[in-house]
């Protein structure tokens, strides 16, 4: 391991305590070390900017760091446990290059600071993966609407309901990936922040231009206090753990629901093959293992987000616990975003069987239709209802119950251009 940024002279270091203090931190650190650079050429231009380094210095740097990021992307420089994390990788390869320019390059800045404004580029980006794999799934599931309505059950407690369609069914799949389109937006304004500048979590004795690297990193704003700045690390992760897992929560409901209907005592639904697996010891089974780990997917995203809570219960200022939030936060997000981006083509491609869905819709599940008739004719609905219940309701079909189904967002009345609409507007 190269020497640690902060070793003086006369410490003994421990092999051992080094190992653990590193843990996998520069493992995990080859997710956020493009966005680790990025905020490195803006420190630089900030540091030009109010003289701690000249202008040839700073076109110096901001050139290693390009071809930093260059070596990296190929595979020429590899982060590895030469390093004990991603920062110290970043300084190394700078010095090594640039000398003393390269030993000005931490000026004002702190480990804090750094690792903050670098996970925060990156939970933006995944943000905005995370709003694009919900467009398409909600994308899919109104053109789906669109273009074909076959009856399908309608259920409550798991019991037969009322008749309903398999455009309503995707209606309302649609509608809960455009809320979280919504809530995705909402997560990255609120972490839309710069920490940058606020160094260890109580600023520095230097006018840093933290305009500068605000505008330059693309952030919304400023997190103007370096206690808050602190104070935001995990809560923030949290946040988008929480979004992300808003539309995973979605997500399992609709893999649940393919779950019962791809059952042969269901029989609704046919899956395309590449969705099923077969089993290791009976030759007559096709699996539907990806919507079962869909539907599993949401515990991996709680899980990432419960340990960061736990490891909340701290003090203000930076604490080393705070290391530990990295790897939930990378397999959290890679995870959920993984089996979010399955569900569109899963959805275009999945096929229904209308005559066994139409067989399931049996003459008591309009005992409902028939109750809201009298209700309209004039019967007070509690005599209306009772009547239905004992009634036959022969002679009705699926089709005319759910041609009279006019109430706003009902099958006669589903709006899918309203949706569209709320869905063009999040995403431009």
């Amino acid at each position: 391991m190269t020497e640690p940024l902060w070793n003086k002279p006369g410490t003994c270091i421990d092999a051992k305590i080094m190992r653990f203090l590193s843990g996998d931190d520069v493992i995990l650190d080859r997710e956020f070390f493009l966005h680790d650079i990025a905020a490195s050429r803006a420190h630089v231009q900030g540091l030009a900017n109010i003289g701690v380094v000249s202008a040839a210095e700073a076109d110096a740097l901001k050139s290693e760091l390009d071809a930093l990021e260059a070596d990296f992307c190929s595979g020429a420089f590899v982060l590895d446990e030469r390093f004990e994390d991603g920062h110290s990788a970043i300084e190394a390869r700078l010095t090594e290059r640039l000398g003393d320019a390269g030993r000005r390059v931490h000026t004002g800045r702190s480990r804090n600071d750094q690792i903050l404004v670098a996970t925060r580029l990156w939970l933006k980006a995944k943000l905005a993966r995370l709003q694009t794999h919900c467009r398409d799934i909600a994308t899919v599931c109104l053109d789906r609407a669109a273009c074909e309505s076959l009856p399908l059950p309608g259920y409550t407690h798991l019991q037969r309901a009322v008749a309903s369609s398999t455009a309503m069914w995707f209606a309302g799949f649609a509608e809960s990936f455009i809320d979280d389109v919504l809530r995705a937006r909402q997560t990255l304004e609120l972490i839309d922040a710069n920490p940058l500048g606020t160094a260890a979590g109580y600023g520095v004795n230097l006018a840093l231009d933290r305009a500068h690297t605000t505008h330059a990193l693309g952030f919304a704003r400023m997190q103007v206090s370096p206690v808050a700045a602190q104070l935001s690390r995990g809560k923030f992760e949290m946040a988008v753990l929480e979004a992300i897992g808003a539309a995973l929560l979605d997500m399992r409901r609709l893999a649940w629901d393919l779950s019962l209907f791809t059952t042969a005592e269901f029989g609704f639904v046919s899956l395309p093959a590449q969705y099923t697996t077969g089993s290791s010891i009976m030759p007559n089974k096709g699996n539907p293992d990806v919507i079962e780990l869909l539907r599993a997917s949401y515990a991996s995203v709680a899980a990432a987000r419960c340990e960061i809570e736990n490891l909340l219960s701290l003090p203000s200022g930076y604490q080393r616990d705070l290391q530990f939030s990295k790897g939930s936060i990378c397999h959290g997000v890679r995870h959920g975003l993984a089996a979010l981006q399955l569900v569109p083509d899963l959805l275009a491609r999945l096929q229904w069987n209308e005559a066994t869905m139409r067989a399931a819709i049996t003459p008591d599940m309009y005992s409902t239709d028939a109750a809201i008739e009298q209700a309209i004719a004039g019967v007070p609905f509690r005599e209306a209802y009772r009547a239905a219940a004992q009634a036959a309701h022969a002679g009705r079909t699926p089709e005319q119950s759910l041609a009279a189904r006019t109430s706003p967002g009902a099958h006669a009345d589903m709006r899918l251009d309203e949706l569209r609409d709320r869905l063009r507007v999040l995403t431009g």
